[in-house]
């Protein structure tokens, strides 16, 4: 079985920061050979990337929701075992979504940036198989952080939650198989390394970069900020 418990594709150690959740170095984690694959990003004088970098997508499709020419562009790091990001997905993003992603004022990026094993092994579950639950599993993952996060790595309990989105025992193992998956959110990991990400959720908005869970008066604030 292809997983990041044997292939040690994400293996980061789980650290809870006031601030959010952060993870070790990478460098003594990855192989030069993948460090090559992602290309260097030039951070400006406030340590900030590029819109053309910030914007850049490897092989997975974006997860997005709102419209392309929304006003706002806000892309989230996040790991789906960062109780931060999980607080944030329970308090702010229905009012995110509700007032401005439904509403064309702001579109939304979600991309991976797991901390520890489990939540390596988690990311891969949500974006295998059925592409349109991919949402639907990381509210699942969240919203069930206590069933299935601990120190050790529990597949177990991950598929616990998993099967609740329909996702059968056969397309749960097929997927923790998928060698070209696991490269490619690495990929996506190590891209969010180069642009100055430490730590979820990390957020950018129009380009600004937002290290906190978002309360929703912050929230609204960033946005009224960008919307000129």
């Amino acid at each position: 079985m292809i997983n990041f418990i044997k292939q040690s594709a994400l293996p980061f150690i789980v650290l809870l920061l006031l601030a959010g959740c952060s993870s070790g170095q990478l460098s003594s984690l990855t192989t030069s050979e993948e460090k090559k694959s992602v290309e260097e990003v030039v951070l400006n004088e406030k340590g900030l990337p590029s819109m053309a970098d910030l914007m850049k997508s490897g092989a997975l499709p974006e997860k997005t929701l709102g419209k392309a020419d929304a006003p706002v562009t806000i892309i989230e790091y996040m790991s789906l075992t960062c109780p931060h990001c999980r607080a944030f997905h329970q308090k702010t993003f229905p009012v995110l979504k509700r007032d401005y992603i439904d509403k064309g004022k702001v579109r939304y990026i979600m991309r991976e940036f797991p901390i520890g094993r489990s939540a390596g092994n988690a990311a891969i579950v949500a974006r295998c198989g059925n592409k349109d639950r991919t949402f639907k599993m990381v509210d699942l993952f969240l919203n069930n952080q206590p069933k299935w996060v601990s120190q050790d790595v529990r597949l177990d309990a991950i598929f616990n939650v998993a099967k609740k989105s329909g996702l059968t025992k056969a397309e749960f193992d097929h997927c923790l198989q998928d060698k070209t998956l696991v490269d490619n959110l690495n990929w996506v990991k190590m891209r969010g390394r180069k642009l100055g990400v430490s730590g979820t959720p990390t957020f950018f908005i129009n380009g600004e970069k937002v290290r906190k869970p978002l309360s929703v008066k912050e929230l609204k604030a960033y946005i009224a900020a960008h919307s000129g």
